[in-house]
């Protein structure tokens, strides 16, 4: 049970009882999966109190972890899109270049936190960061594909980088 905090009319531990079956239901009926939905809840109520927000004056609490969890179900469904992926990558991977279990688990990761990164990142710095890492292309295609100058490519260029740059401290 959470510990009661005293500090309004609602205590971390009434919402939590009053509304985690319900937060239960919801995301079963999203997810199809009772397991998982009751992991997503109790990731909504954690989220809930080491977030910024007073939880002991909100009007609508549903409101409020719904919307956490429509934040943990797109993280969640985005985490699924890039295992999928990687599985495919995987499955026609020839076997003498397979890594192990433990590097699997690792490369997964990594690209989990890449995919972060970049949905974080500007869609024209995603965009110029992309083309630059993947298609090699320099600042100045770069920059006719965006219709910018190259100016403009190297400021979304050193957005992208500083942004690897955080991502690397844990930031």
């Amino acid at each position: 049970m959470l510990a009661k905090e005293f500090v309004g009319q609602q205590t971390v531990e009434s919402i939590y009882i009053d509304h985690h079956r319900w937060l239960k239901a919801w995301l079963r009926g999203k997810l199809g999966c009772s397991e998982q939905a009751a992991d997503l809840a109790q990731d909504t109520f954690l989220r809930m109190m080491h977030g910024k927000g007073n939880v002991h004056a909100l009007e609508q609490p549903r409101a409020y972890l719904t919307q956490i969890a429509k934040h943990l179900l797109i993280d969640h469904w985005r985490r699924q899109e890039v295992e999928r992926a990687w599985q495919e990558t995987l499955a026609v991977t020839p076997e003498s270049f397979v890594a192990s279990p433990e590097e699997r688990s690792l490369i997964l990761e990594a690209l989990i936190r890449i995919d972060q990164l970049l949905d974080r990142l500007k869609p024209k710095v995603r965009e110029a960061f992309l083309l630059s890492q993947l298609d090699g292309l320099g600042y100045r295609e770069i920059g006719q594909r965006l219709g910018v100058g190259e100016r403009m490519v190297k400021k979304y260029m050193a957005q992208a980088m500083l942004a690897c740059l955080m991502m690397d401290e844990g930031k």
